[in-house]
């Protein structure tokens, strides 16, 4: 497979401060794979507001975005996809003839996995984490019509986060919990890769863990969960759900589930 680049390529974009290839890797290789002549590059901008204004100048069809970006596009663009206006949060921009529409996928993906995955919405729900995913973790479990506890070390972010759509908020996760969600660092690559989540007297309480760390995909969270025979939704899902459905929108097409797949795979390699 190969790329096809010229002048009537169509270039799409990531913004964020500390760019990562997940999305160039995705997006090209499904590119080359249905033969499309778009082109995916991630960048630093040194300006958001000149970064947003040159997708306008430049034709620019689409662009990701990343922290710390994901409010500050809000006021720079002209409308906001309802996935978006529910968290006020844009992780997805559209460009079509100038008009910039602003989505969130990682809301649309957690939606759509709590169907597939035939999630009760009556289980009581625990999540850890208080920033940005977890604002949209939260207010898509609870359009799915489930409610719970905000799990946070942070008190304000955590207070405010549950505040905002009517949970609980407390520094130790309830006994009662069915469905733990990890929106945390913990078990991702890094200073934090051998910390699980939840603990196995947890895990073995509930009945669905979630976990929104994609890097890497098996978790100790989810190896714990795996070997207590418990049910598991994983961040690698999310993040090639959030990217196809980005994808889709660039470009008009959704691809197969196989392909999204190996795109993923493909993705995830060093």
């Amino acid at each position: 497979m190969v790329n096809i680049v010229d002048r009537d390529t169509t270039l799409c974009i990531s913004l964020a401060a500390r760019p990562s290839n997940h999305g160039v890797r995705f997006h090209n290789w499904l590119y080359a794979e249905l033969g499309l002549n778009y082109l995916y590059k991630a960048v630093a901008p040194a300006d958001i507001v000149a970064a947003i204004a040159g997708m306008r100048g430049l034709n620019i069809r689409g662009a990701g975005v990343s922290m710390p970006y994901k409010g500050d596009v809000i006021a720079l663009i002209d409308e906001l996809d309802p996935s978006a206006e529910r968290i006020q949060s844009v992780n997805t921009i559209v460009n079509t003839d100038g008009h910039l529409k602003g989505y969130n996928t990682d809301y649309i993906a957690v939606a759509q996995l709590l169907q597939s995955h035939n999630v009760n919405p009556n289980l009581k729900v625990a999540i850890k984490g208080s920033g940005g995913m977890a604002n949209a973790v939260v207010a898509a479990l609870d359009d799915f019509g489930m409610k719970g506890t905000v799990v946070a070390r942070n008190h304000v972010t955590g207070s405010a986060l549950a505040s905002r759509y009517g949970w609980d908020f407390s520094g130790e996760v309830p006994t009662d919990a069915k469905l733990l969600v990890n929106v945390t660092p913990m078990g991702m690559y890094g200073d934090a890769e051998d910390a699980q989540a939840f603990t196995d007297e947890q895990i073995q309480a509930a009945d669905v863990i979630f976990d929104v760390v994609a890097y890497p995909v098996e978790t100790p969270l989810m190896k714990a969960a795996e070997r207590l025979g418990k049910p598991t939704i994983n961040g690698g899902e999310v993040v090639a759900l959030q990217a196809a459905e980005q994808f889709a929108l660039y470009t008009g097409i959704r691809p197969t589930d196989a392909q999204v797949m190996a795109a993923e795979e493909y993705s995830q390699q060093n």
